[in-house]
């Protein structure tokens, strides 16, 4: 992995400590991911009346239930599985996304692979009214590694931008 900068202010040692049952190589790449996330989020891409913003960011699957694997001699390994919500519909349509996908494949290569999902605080609604066990279970068991409402923000003037 290379150095990212993102201008991002919080503290990286809050998301390594959200997922400290991990190796600390996984949790940098944990919180690498959350990083170029949350800093590449383009919600500019669309129209929408509310400005673009993610809620939260919750990490599930094998790392967060603590079964993840990793065979060197085989070269199998666990998936990152990322749940970004977002706070309008409109900012789950991939070109808000674009960018981020593209750095987190070019610069992990082959050494962890990312599965990135994307809802809306409705779907979250609607999963709670239908009472969606897929959808509730995975929130339940995953970790929150970014929530809007108690993590740092990102500075306006760079939001959205990052270099590489």
């Amino acid at each position: 992995m290379t150095a990212f900068r993102t201008g991002d202010i919080y503290a990286r040692e809050v998301v390594m400590a959200r997922v400290g049952h991990l190796i600390r190589r996984k949790q940098h790449e944990i919180e690498w991911i959350t990083r170029i996330l949350r800093s590449l989020f383009d919600p500019g891409q669309v129209l929408a009346p509310d400005p673009g913003q993610i809620t939260r960011i919750i990490l599930i699957g094998p790392y967060a239930r603590r079964s993840w694997y990793e065979d060197e001699r085989t070269i199998s390994f666990s998936d990152y599985e990322f749940w970004v919500i977002v706070n309008h519909p409109a900012f789950k349509e991939e070109c808000c996304w674009t960018r981020a996908r593209d750095i987190i494949q070019r610069e992990s290569g082959d050494r962890c692979a990312v599965d990135l999902e994307v809802y809306s605080k409705a779907d979250i609604r609607i999963a709670r009214a239908e009472r969606d066990t897929f959808i509730l279970d995975r929130i339940e068991a995953g970790i929150t590694l970014y929530r809007a409402s108690r993590d740092a923000p990102l500075p306006a003037d760079r939001h959205g931008e990052a270099r590489s």
